[in-house]
C-alpha cells in the first residue's frame, strides 16, 4: 500500500526535527511547531473545551518540548505519541488547577529531580503492550492496519491518511471501524 512509506517518512521527518530541538536548534523548532501544533492545539481543545486556555497549554507544551527533546529517543514511543502525551497531560494539569484541586508541589522542581523516562518496570509492560499490539496489528488486512497505525499511533487526520492512501474519506473511516473491532476482539483474547 502505498500510503505506508509517507507516513514512514513523516515520522522520521518529525523524529528528525526532535533530535535537532534537543540540540537547541531553533529552525527544527519552528518546523516541528508547524508540523505538529495543529494536531496538539486539538488535544489540548479536546480537554480544556475553551480556546484560550488551550493556547496557553499549548505555549507550555512546546515550552517542554523544547527543555524535554533530548529525554524522546529513550522513551520508545512514536513521536506524535510522545508529543500529543504532553499536551494531553499538561491540559489535565491545567483542568485540575482550574478545578481547585492543588497541583502536585512544585512541579518544575521535581521534574528537575526526577526523570520522566520510565522506569524497568514500565518499560517491560510497554515492550509487551507493543508487541501484542503490533502482533494484532501484523494479523488484520493491511488497509486496516495502516489506518489504525496513522491515526491513532502517528496522529495523522482522516483526510490526510486519505490523501497519503490515495483512498475516499469514507473508505478510511471503513477502515478505521472495521480495524478497531478487529484489534478489540484480538486485544481481548
Amino acid at each position: 500500500m502505498e500510503g505506508r512509506p509517507v507516513l514512514e517518512r513523516r515520522r522520521a521527518e518529525i523524529e528528525a526535527l526532535i533530535a535537532r530541538v534537543a540540540l537547541g536548534d531553533r529552525q527544527a523548532f519552528d518546523a516541528l511547531y508547524e508540523a505538529t501544533s495543529a494536531k496538539l492545539h486539538a488535544v489540548c481543545l479536546s480537554v480544556l473545551k475553551e480556546r484560550p486556555a488551550a493556547e496557553e497549554v499549548l505555549q507550555e507544551v512546546y515550552i517542554r518540548v523544547w527543555n524535554n527533546a533530548g529525554r524522546y529517543a529513550a522513551n520508545g514511543l512514536s513521536p506524535m505519541t510522545w508529543l500529543i502525551t504532553i499536551a494531553r497531560n499538561r491540559a489535565i494539569d491545567r483542568l485540575r488547577a482550574e478545578n481547585g484541586r492543588p497541583p502536585a508541589a512544585l512541579p518544575e522542581a521535581a521534574e528537575a529531580v526526577a526523570s520522566s523516562a520510565p522506569g524497568p518496570e514500565e518499560q517491560v509492560i510497554r515492550r509487551e503492550q507493543q508487541r501484542m499490539l503490533d502482533n494484532c496489528l501484523d494479523e488484520m488486512g493491511d488497509a486496516q492496519a495502516l489506518a489504525l497505525r496513522a491515526v491513532y499511533l502517528e496522529g495523522a487526520s482522516y483526510a490526510e491518511l486519505a490523501q497519503s492512501a490515495g483512498a475516499p474519506i469514507n473508505t478510511v473511516r471503513s477502515w478505521l471501524r472495521r480495524g478497531l473491532v478487529q484489534l478489540k476482539d484480538c486485544v481481548s483474547q
